[in-house]
C-alpha cells in the first residue's frame, strides 16, 4: 500500500534496519515519532500506524528490533525464546535508541527537539524504558504495554510457570524500570491505553503505576490512563485516534 503524500524508504541506522516514513509537503525539520514494535511482530506490520500518523504531519521511523525481522529472526511462539529473550529485546532497543535519536536528527532531517515515543506490547515496554531514560523526549503513547517492569515481570513468571530471569538481566530491568525513574518522569506527558482484559500483557501493572505516579504530577493533565472495557490484547482506532491527539497536544 502506498499513499500518495508520504515519502517512504527502507533504511539503515548503523546495522539497525528501519522504515522511513516522511510527509511529502511537511517543512524541515520533521517532527518525528519513533514507532517500536511488539514481540514477534516487525516494521513491515507497523507500516499502516505510521501512515496514520505519517499523514498528520509527522515523520515516523519504525526500527527493526534485535531477532527479529532480517535481524536473526527467532521462533516467537516458543515459550522458552519469550523468555530468554523477551527482556533482552528490550535492554537492547533502549541502548540503541540514542543513536537512532542522533541519526535521525544528523541525516533525516528530525527535529531534535520534537521526538515523541509510540510504541505496542513490547513496543510499549521499550518505548516507556527509553522516555524515562531520555529527558530530551517530548512525549510518549503506550498501548497495551507496561510501565512498571517488576509488576509486569512477576505475572510473566507467573504465566510462564518460569523461574526469575538470572541476577545480571535483573539488574538491567531494575536499572531501566519506568517506575523506578520516577524522577525523570514527572509532568512530562504520557499516554497510557490498554484493555481491561488483556490476556498477553495483564492491565495490572499500567494500573499500579498510574496509581503511583499521578499523585507526584502537578500538571495532571500531562499523565493520562485510559482502559477499554472488554478488549484483549488489541490496538484499536480509538487507540489511534487519542495517540494522534496527544501528539497534537504535545508533539
Amino acid at each position: 500500500m502506498k499513499f500518495n503524500n508520504i515519502i517512504e524508504r527502507n533504511i539503515f541506522i548503523k546495522n539497525i534496519p528501519a522504515v522511513l516514513l516522511t510527509p511529502k509537503d511537511g517543512s524541515k525539520p520533521y517532527p518525528t515519532i519513533l514507532l517500536y514494535h511488539g514481540w514477534g511482530s516487525d516494521t513491515e506490520k507497523q507500516r499502516f500506524r505510521g501512515f496514520i500518523l505519517c499523514s498528520l504531519g509527522y515523520q515516523v521511523i519504525i526500527p527493526c528490533a534485535v531477532y527479529h525481522g532480517t535481524r536473526n529472526s527467532i521462533d516467537h511462539n516458543n515459550m522458552q525464546n519469550a523468555i530468554k529473550y523477551f527482556w533482552n529485546v528490550i535492554i537492547n532497543n533502549i541502548e540503541e535508541s540514542d543513536y537512532i535519536i542522533d541519526e535521525a536528527a544528523n541525516n533525516f532531517n528530525a527535529d531534535p527537539d520534537r521526538i515523541g515515543l509510540i510504541g505496542n506490547s513490547m513496543g510499549g515496554f521499550t518505548s516507556a524504558g527509553i522516555f524515562a531514560k531520555n529527558k530530551n523526549i517530548k512525549a510518549l503513547v503506550v498501548l497495551n504495554g507496561s510501565c512498571d517492569w517488576e509488576c509486569s515481570n512477576k505475572i510473566f513468571m507467573e504465566q510462564l510457570k518460569s523461574v526469575d530471569v538470572g541476577k545480571q538481566e535483573e539488574d538491567e530491568i531494575n536499572k531501566y524500570d519506568p517506575s523506578n525513574n520516577m524522577e525523570n518522569l514527572i509532568n512530562r506527558p504520557i499516554l497510557l491505553l490498554h484493555g481491561d482484559k488483556d490476556t498477553i500483557v495483564s492491565v495490572k501493572a499500567q494500573r499500579n503505576f498510574y496509581k503511583n505516579a499521578l499523585p507526584l504530577y502537578t500538571d495532571k493533565e500531562k499523565l493520562n490512563y485510559i482502559e477499554y472495557p472488554n478488549l484483549n490484547h488489541f490496538v484499536t482506532t480509538n487507540m489511534m485516534e487519542e495517540a494522534a491527539s496527544w501528539f497534537g497536544k504535545y508533539l
